[in-house]
């Protein structure tokens, strides 16, 4: 995490979650890390950490399970 960085906090978090991805750290149907755990491992707020949460499902990488978490979606075959 770059704090003086003029990528945004999320952006960063986001780009560091979506390389996890797409290089197999967290394969297809594996659970992402909840807000707390982001707010832990990158020392940023929570709800900039919900914000990495759904800009991952808007991007189509991720869907959550209301009450469980949010998880990887099969990813394309390139």
């Amino acid at each position: 995490m770059d704090w003086k960085s003029d990528v945004p906090r999320w952006r960063q978090v986001y780009e560091v979650l979506e390389e996890r991805i797409t290089d197999g750290t967290y394969p297809p149907g594996s659970q992402l890390p909840g807000v707390v755990a982001l707010h832990a491992e990158f020392g940023i707020a929570q709800m900039t950490a919900r914000r990495v949460l759904s800009e991952l499902r808007q991007a189509g990488l991720a869907q959550m399970q209301v009450g469980v978490g949010t998880f990887v979606t099969d990813l394309p075959k390139p």
